[in-house]
């Protein structure tokens, strides 16, 4: 904690880590934009379907991923900031979904990273804490590479982004759940599993001077089009776990997870745009799993779980 005191960042600040005070750090942070989320603020809702595959059954007994459903989703840009540029590389791209309705759905949440940028309540709000814009409205870069060397695995994150080409479309995204989820098959059967979005199509990429042509809303343009040409594609898959995997800390990834086996699960097609309202008039809830599909033991999604009711409260109330 001494590090952080010497941030700046209090005792009572550092200890206080609940939901709200996440909240408003990210809030804090964006500049605390009216009615908007904490956090992938700007983005598009749509409609489509899912198709499971003969396979899902032997990964999880859940019916949202075992039975043909209906999807309601959301395209998004990360950050507190509904104006955030899509030719911001830095910030990332999201994708969530609601699979299936009533007692069979469950709501995911993905990011085109596999990993997430803290791994406790308290690093997390130091992290956001050390961000906090000052009075020129920018963040103390002492304050931030004093922060970094401490806690060197919340750069991960952002160097597995800055590592990536920049992304043309948001159906030519992986995307990535982070979490371990605990799943049990249709034979009883339990493990761990992490869920991958791949798109069918293949990655959509732009090099510096391709982006640099794009306009400001790009990749929302980009939906409309692709949704008029036909549809959008993504095929949702659960890499499998193998013993010592760390599945409480969501920084570090699985040895060798791009290599490991993967069951594809299913097909998610989006086929046409939804106004905003069915998606922020709610929230997708971290904890809505449907049977089959249990809620990580990790720190950081248990702050999701309260976090997002939090957040939906404070821009409906704005």
């Amino acid at each position: 904690m001494a590090l952080l005191l010497g941030l700046g960042i209090g005792a009572e600040s550092v200890w206080a880590a609940d939901p709200v005070a996440i909240v408003d750090a990210l809030k804090t942070n964006a500049g605390n934009p009216k009615g908007a989320r904490a956090s992938f603020a700007k983005g598009q809702c749509v409609r489509g379907n899912y198709t499971p595959s003969t396979d899902a059954a032997s990964v999880t007994k859940s019916a949202s991923f075992t039975k043909p459903g209906m999807v309601l989703a959301r395209f998004s840009v990360g950050g507190g900031n509904p104006k955030v540029l899509d030719t911001n590389k830095a910030v990332l791209r999201g994708f969530s979904m609601k699979l299936g309705e009533g007692k069979n759905s469950t709501d995911i949440l993905f990011e085109n990273a596999p990993v997430h940028f803290a791994k406790s309540t308290d690093q997390m709000l130091g992290f956001l804490k050390a961000r906090a814009p000052g009075p020129d409205g920018k963040p103390d870069a002492d304050k931030v590479k004093a922060f970094s060397a401490e806690n060197p695995e919340t750069l991960n994150q952002a160097h597995f982004v800055a590592s990536k080409p920049m992304p043309g479309s948001f159906a030519g995204v992986t995307y990535w759940g982070v979490h371990a989820f605990p799943a049990t098959n249709s034979k009883g059967q339990k493990r761990f599993i992490k869920f991958k979005v791949v798109p069918v199509d293949g990655d959509v990429n732009l090099t510096e001077e391709e982006a640099k042509t794009k306009p400001e809303d790009f990749l929302f343009q980009d939906i409309k089009a692709r949704l008029a040409a036909g549809g959008i594609k993504l095929q949702v898959l659960a890499l499998l776990d193998q013993p010592g995997d760390p599945t409480m800390d969501v920084t570090v990834r699985w040895p060798d997870e791009d290599n490991r086996p993967a069951v594809a699960l299913g097909t998610v097609t989006i086929t046409a745009l939804s106004e905003n309202q069915p998606c922020d008039d709610s929230i997708f809830v971290p904890g809505n799993l449907a049977a089959g599909i249990g809620e990580p033991p990790d720190e950081i999604f248990a702050a999701r779980k309260a976090a997002y009711p939090v957040s939906l409260a404070r821009r409906k109330s704005e």
